[in-house]
């Protein structure tokens, strides 16, 4: 593989596309640390329309890239609709720093980073498929280091924006903070960007067959068009509940029947598969929704009634600000990853290797884990604060259940699903999972607190109620996909069975 007279390893196409997904990731992050918390102390929303806005966001966010990859597939070229993705993501948290407390602007604002991710998103990863395509033995690896980069970007972002909010609103005052914090996601995008273009040479042999041909301006016209709508179709699902309500539960019943009617249609020797992805699918619903509590409910939690300041046998160690608790998820993926990583490579080499059913089972018991040490904690609580270490543990079963099920989820799909049909599985997986986010803000909103309740003693109930009842939720999906482990290796039994004699 060469450009020009220079040869060119995959090891530096594959950084092209993992530094820029790394600084696409910081900005996201960064913006997610705080949208809520902006939502209810400086626009002054109630918690419950301000979980349900940034829920909609989070479920048009992953809707997005289903459109996104075909137009990079089919319309544009991968490399040119990843790098479109960036920009229009630049100029999305550029919006955010503009200090305004209108809704409407922050509203397109959003829709205009729901437009980018769905550009960039999928198109950055399939660069990466393509750079190691044919190689299955590095492709795993590969991903493995795409998703510690995500998890170094989102680290790093969660741990600065919220610090610096709150030093810019100390030291200029007039709530400032808030849009510098967002103005850092945007110069991280531009960071991103610069750097993308200084290596872009590097991935001149990659990319779909619209990436070989000239840039024809009237399908870039009619994209960039057709963004625009979308930016103004987003602003009015994040403006108007019940229009997000139809959406999500139209999405939702639309994959359901595609689903059933493949299925239906299908070959004999390919029907298997497809009811095992779509088992593994519904629980990939219900894992989501406990996942989106972390950017709502766990959040407010963080800012009400957890104890910000880290202490060990009355020494003081160091103070976080509420919203800086997140990073902990990406911090725990980066601890927990290699020893999961670890643990499946000596598994298959002692032939015990454990099902992806099985996986999906013992993630949902770590998330009822995770809840019951938030719910329970509140019982040792002092003055309706419970410790920050109880934040630690509590993320810690969080993310191993995220590794055992979310990162399993794409993997799920490229085993049980005929190839032919891999595309829109793919996008219905990732409807799904929006669909889940949005549901995730539903129950958040079972821990709504009341405008003008301050007292931690009073708003603490509230919290440990929700995540106690989440707890015992998780354990009931542990009981339902351990019902079905007997199921699912029946129809993986059958599903290899026919691979292996075609």
């Amino acid at each position: 593989m060469t450009t020009g007279n220079l040869p060119v390893s995959q090891t530096r196409s594959f950084m092209t596309v993992s530094l820029i997904e790394l600084w696409e990731r910081f900005g996201f992050y960064g913006m997610q640390a705080l949208i809520v918390y902006f939502m209810v102390q400086r626009l002054g929303f109630e918690d419950s329309r301000a979980n349900l806005v940034w829920s909609a966001c989070a479920a048009l966010i992953y809707v997005a890239p289903a459109i996104g990859g075909w137009v990079g597939d089919k319309v544009l070229g991968t490399k040119r609709t990843m790098l479109l993705g960036a920009t229009i993501l630049t100029l999305g948290y550029a919006l955010m720093a503009v200090p305004t407390e209108n809704t409407w602007f922050l509203f397109s604002a959003l829709g205009v980073i729901v437009v980018g991710n769905g550009l960039f998103k999928p198109n950055a990863g399939n660069l990466v498929r393509k750079i190691y395509d044919g190689d299955d033995s590095k492709i795993d690896s590969a991903f493995t280091i795409y998703y510690m980069a995500v998890n170094v970007g989102s680290t790093f972002s969660m741990l600065l924006t919220p610090w610096i909010k709150d030093y810019v609103n100390a030291t200029y005052g007039n709530e400032f903070g808030w849009h510098a914090a967002f103005g850092v996601c945007f110069v991280g995008l531009i960071v991103g960007i610069f750097n993308y273009l200084m290596m872009r040479h590097t991935l001149d042999q990659y990319g779909s067959e619209p990436d070989l041909l000239p840039v024809d301006k009237r399908k870039l016209a009619a994209v960039l068009g057709c963004a625009l709508l979308a930016v103004a179709f987003s602003a009015l699902i994040l403006e108007y509940e019940d229009l997000a309500r139809i959406f999500v539960y139209g999405a939702g019943l639309v994959v359901l029947g595609i689903f059933i009617h493949l299925i239906r249609k299908s070959e004999p020797s390919e029907r298997a598969g497809l009811i095992a992805a779509l088992v593994l699918t519904l629980q990939s619903v219900f894992f989501f929704i406990f996942y989106q509590q972390m950017s709502t409910s766990l959040a407010l939690f963080a800012l009400r009634n957890v104890d910000w300041d880290f202490v060990v046998a009355g020494t003081h160690l160091w103070t976080w600000s509420p919203a800086q608790f997140q990073a902990l998820n990406p911090i725990w993926i980066m601890v927990l990853s290699p020893v999961l990583a670890w643990t499946y490579a000596w598994a298959g080499q002692h032939n015990r290797d454990i099902s992806i059913a099985a996986k999906f089972a013992l993630g949902f018991a770590v998330v009822a884990a995770g809840f019951f040490i938030y719910g329970i904690a509140g019982e040792f609580a002092v003055d309706g604060k419970t410790s920050s270490w109880v934040m630690i543990w509590g993320y810690g079963s969080y993310s191993l259940g995220e590794l055992l099920v979310s990162g399993l989820g794409l993997a799920m799909i490229a085993r049980y699903v005929p190839e032919r049909m891999g595309g829109f599985m793919m996008g219905a997986y990732f409807v799904a999972t929006g669909i889940s986010q949005y549901l995730g803000g539903v129950v958040a909103n079972f821990a709504s607190v009341p405008q003008g309740l301050t007292d931690p003693l009073e708003t603490l109930p509230i919290y440990t109620s929700l995540f106690n009842k989440l707890g015992i939720a998780a354990l009931g999906c542990t009981v339902i996909a351990l019902a079905v482990l007997p199921l699912m290796r029946r129809l993986t039994d059958t599903h290899h069975s026919h691979s292996n004699a075609n």
